[in-house]
Formats: structure tokens, sequence, C-alpha cells
């Protein structure tokens, strides 16, 4: 246990949209937050968001 608070972000598929909150959050807060994203029907990471998150 890391003593941090924990952030769960979801969204349907877990390939956009809550990845990249995931990313943003861990990037600027990572040393604050435990984050992670999930999906109710997950599928692969958009080509998009990983290019969004990578700048």
């Amino acid at each position: 246990m890391t003593g941090k608070q924990s952030i769960l972000f979801i969204c349907t598929q877990n390939a956009g949209r809550s990845q990249m909150a995931e990313g943003y959050l861990r990037a600027r807060y990572g040393d604050r937050y435990d984050v992670y994203s999930a999906g109710t029907h997950p599928s692969q990471v958009s080509r998009k968001a990983i290019s969004e998150i990578a700048g």
C-alpha cells in the first residue's frame, strides 16, 4: 500500500477518454495519486489517444 488515494476513470471501451484522463493525471499528479482506467466493454487503446497523450 502506497498511502496515496486511488482514482479510477471508467468509460465504455477504455480506448480513449479514460486512458487520456489516466495518462494526464498520472503525468501531473502521479506522486499524489494511484491512477487507473477501466472499461465496461474493454477494447484496444485508440492510436489517437496515444498520440494525444504523447503530445
